[in-house]
């Protein structure tokens, strides 16, 4: 016998004649929606957080973090008040390699150097009178779930139900208004 003999693996050793080794699962892997089939494989493998990630100089902005999102036309929204073209840099940074629209948070680095990332959003105009900044809503079996600020509603909301139906049968929709009637909206099948 030599020292060195290779040799099955113990577990297929002991499997065979049992037809285990021939064993084909009949359904697809599953993969969790919001991975979109893109791993971070610079951190274990794990899913992506940000879309975009980029540095860059903004001297008008005060504080040391801010939130704001730009509109498919480039129009940006925040909510602090801000000068003018403050946040200009940022989204110049960060449409380098994401295009509106999309919601980013910065975050001051350095002096006048921040930290922007950004995800992709679905923007779209709602035009229903609806009395909340957040839905939630469900679709399942016929089913229908709604949540206005987190809390149980009742009334229709034909925009938001139309869109998430457009994308699948079953779905879970979340919305949160980002000025007026203009919505982002994210749909994940069930």
């Amino acid at each position: 016998m030599a020292f060195w003999r290779r040799r099955k693996p113990l577990h297929e050793e002991l499997a065979e004649g049992t037809e285990l080794l021939e064993w084909q699962s009949k359904y697809e892997p599953v993969t969790p929606p919001s991975l979109g089939g893109t791993l971070d494989v610079l951190h274990g493998g794990r899913p992506r957080r940000w879309d975009a990630v980029a540095t860059a100089e903004a001297p008008a902005l005060a504080g040391d973090e801010i939130e704001f999102s730009v509109l498919p036309d480039g129009t940006v929204l925040v909510d602090d008040a801000v000068p003018e073209d403050a946040l200009a840099s940022l989204a110049d940074a960060l449409e380098q390699s994401l295009p509106p629209p999309y919601r980013a948070v910065a975050v001051r680095r350095d002096g006048v150097v921040w930290g922007v990332a950004a995800n992709r959003i679905e923007v779209i105009e709602v035009p229903e009178d609806v009395p909340g900044d957040a839905v939630s809503l469900a679709v399942q079996d016929g089913e229908r779930t709604l949540l206005v600020d987190d809390r149980p509603a009742w009334e229709s909301i034909p925009t938001l139900e139309a869109y998430g139906a457009a994308n699948h049968a079953e779905f879970v929709l979340h919305a949160e208004r980002l000025d007026g009637d203009l919505w982002a909206v994210r749909v994940n099948p069930l």
